[in-house]
């Protein structure tokens, strides 16, 4: 049982390194080009976002349409930290680091606070937090850059130049993932109340309005650097095979083991029936923001992987429109399914934008719309739990421990038994 429980990740391992080993060979011989490239680090960060969808939607049942909103926001938070950096200005590092981490920390006192109390709001609760996340970053820009600012600079900058920027790189993906992950734990704690329908909605105005937001980073808040509506130029072109294949694998390891733990049971429980969940002890409001949170983590670090990779982004790139693209992914690979998420992913991204544009005429972009919801009804009538349903591959599939001696002999069949 102990060689057939490991020969599942022997295989993933092996698998997950020649997929590496052939793409990293085709980029280091110029076999691909530079549009099939950004074509395959497209479809990994749309299947990151995806499986964060699948996790909130396919495995605790909470229907959104915010994935976009988060994976806008990481994209923008981590090309502003990499763009100041390049030009000299480590402030950024400093404010949404030590910003996150001390709002992590003043979460952790007002949780304890408010357990002291019964029966406290949503709405208080909500409120509590949104200040401790205010006073976090209030904190850190006027206290902790100016001071850490050029401490952080000198020590990043006593390191060889090619380690200080896979190093700065790195601060700016988890800075990303970071923010996003907070913006929804704010976001969720009143939302999360709200039925799964008009959840779906709620989060739909919050990706409307991150795109309206981006539109005004030059006017309405203080980012003169992003540009607005014209699109944030000067990103440095940071994102490489390597950081690719290991932000998709680490998301996929740490879905699949959370999935198969005992938060993972209790998320699927949610999904199932939230009364019958409530009624054998699993925390129903816990548990959805817990699923929210760590699918938009997912979001927020694929949209840094993404914005450097393109060098420049644009809230036109997050409108509501796009957030039903990881929809899509989810509802074609099957709900519950990382295997149908991944696959249907890189699939989505190379029929859309690498088969459709290259060999349709000219123009095939103004009839998405119309392919998109055929294709969406045409699965749903065929073939509606998806092209995989919840197939997963040996790896991401769930394998119980072996039964005691006693219980197997109950388990067995009662003619085996007898005979």
């Amino acid at each position: 049982m102990a060689q057939r429980l490991r020969k599942p990740n022997v295989y993933f391992i092996a698998g997950g390194l020649l997929i590496f080993v052939v793409i990293q060979g085709l980029l280091s011989v110029g076999a691909l080009n530079d549009y099939w490239r950004g074509i395959i680090f497209w479809g990994a960060a749309i299947s990151m976002v995806a499986l964060g969808l699948n996790l909130i939607y396919g495995f605790n049942g909470q229907f959104s349409l915010g994935q976009y909103g988060f994976y806008a926001i990481g994209a923008y938070t981590s090309a502003d930290i990499t763009y100041r950096w390049v030009r000299g200005d480590p402030s950024a590092i400093v404010v949404v680091l030590g910003g996150s981490l001390l709002a992590l920390g003043l979460y952790a006192a007002v949780a304890a606070f408010l357990r002291r109390f019964y029966g406290v709001t949503v709405m208080a609760r909500f409120t509590f937090y949104l200040l401790a996340t205010v006073l976090a970053f209030a904190v850190a820009v006027m206290l902790l850059a100016p001071w850490l600012g050029p401490v952080v600079a000198a020590v990043l900058h006593a390191l060889p130049d090619a380690v200080s920027q896979q190093v700065v790189f790195f601060i700016a993906l988890v800075g990303g993932a970071a923010l996003a992950g907070i913006t929804s734990y704010l976001f969720g704690i009143p939302v999360l109340e709200l039925g799964s329908d008009y959840f779906g909605i709620a989060t739909l105005g919050f990706t409307i309005i991150i795109k309206v937001l981006l539109d005004n980073t030059d006017t309405l808040l203080p980012f003169p650097e992003m540009k607005g509506a014209r699109g944030m130029i000067g990103i440095p072109q940071w994102t490489t095979w390597p950081w690719v294949f290991a932000s998709l694998l680490l998301v996929i390891v740490v879905m699949r083991n959370i999935l198969h733990a005992s938060m993972g049971r209790a998320i699927v429980s949610v999904r199932e029936d939230e009364r019958a969940a409530e009624l054998v002890g699993v925390d129903v409001a816990t548990t959805k923001v817990l699923a929210f949170v760590l699918g938009s983590i997912f979001a927020g670090l694929a949209g840094g992987i993404r914005a450097h990779d393109l060098a420049f982004l644009h809230p036109q790139n997050f409108n509501f429109i796009k957030s039903f693209d990881p929809l899509i992914i989810v509802v074609f690979g099957g709900l519950g399914s990382m295997t149908g998420t991944i696959i249907t992913g890189f699939f989505w991204i190379f029929l859309l934008e690498g088969v459709l544009r290259l060999y349709l005429p000219q123009g095939f972009e103004t009839w998405r719309l119309v392919v998109y919801p055929l294709v969406l009804l045409v699965m749903m009538l065929l073939r509606p739990e998806g092209l995989f349903g919840r197939y997963e591959i040996p790896f991401l599939r769930r394998v119980l421990p072996p039964l005691p001696p006693k219980a197997e002999a109950v388990a067995k069949p009662a003619e085996e038994v007898t005979a």
